[in-house]
């Protein structure tokens, strides 16, 4: 019998309990580095040397992060689902825990790329985690200054359509920490066939843009995907 398919679109809130700051929560990285600073082409083109410190702090950061209770649960469950996640998270916390099936709509931090043409796949690579910084000057393949593989504000984002490709055939759509105030991420909920249940995990209110039936699950990540779980084996039948 083929397995029922999931997707899952997973947000800031999915790696809170990892330790792993954010951008946008209090506290986060945005209050001591400005957006327009270190996620733009713009300030990229300003000041390159800023930008590549600001990543290779974050990367510091990641590595001593590690998958909440969360991300393993949704590597378990590929045990009785196909299970693909989507995330607007650029940690690899989904694929530490176990999750065979990850789309990285805004880029991959443990990667860098050319800065002249950022997704030519023969000058992307992965970064080693007992190196995981990049050297001012450093330079791709094409001789252009490294960047992150990272999708800045005011960039396209090259997975969207895999994306809405993979939503498109899902039997069910979940939401987790998302604040769905980030297109084209949140509009994804559209796409999801109306047969599909579609489920949100937070532990605050969240407005999810559309008219359908939502179920709701107030709860961090960890325990709101173990209920997440038990939902799905009653609604599989």
């Amino acid at each position: 019998m083929e397995k029922k398919r999931i997707v899952v679109l997973t947000g800031a809130g999915m790696s809170a309990e990892s330790g792993f700051s954010t951008f946008r929560d209090a506290g986060g990285l945005w209050e001591k580095y400005p957006v327009e600073a270190v996620a733009t082409p713009e300030g990229w083109a300003a000041n390159p040397q800023l930008v590549t410190d600001f990543y290779n702090g974050l990367r510091r950061q990641l590595l001593a992060a590690r998958p909440n209770r969360g991300h393993e649960l949704l590597a378990e469950m590929e045990r009785e689902f196909s299970v693909t996640v989507i995330t607007q998270n650029v940690d690899d916390l989904h694929e530490r825990a176990g999750s065979s099936h990850v789309i990285h709509l805004h880029g991959e931090l443990m990667k860098v790329c050319s800065s002249r043409d950022p997704d030519n796949p023969f000058h992307i690579r992965t970064l080693d985690a007992e190196q995981p910084e990049v050297k001012h000057g450093e330079r791709a393949g094409d001789g252009s200054l490294l960047r992150p593989w990272i999708v800045w504000f005011g960039e396209a984002v090259p997975m969207l359509e895999k994306a809405v490709a993979e939503v498109e055939r899902a039997d069910a759509f979940v939401i987790i920490g998302s604040s769905l105030a980030v297109y084209p991420a949140a509009g994804l909920v559209h796409y999801a066939p109306d047969a599909a249940p579609v489920f949100l995990i937070d532990p605050k209110e969240v407005s999810v843009p559309t008219h359908r039936s939502v179920e709701i699950i107030r709860d961090v990540a960890s325990s709101g995907v173990a209920e997440l779980w038990r939902r799905l084996r009653e609604w599989k039948g």
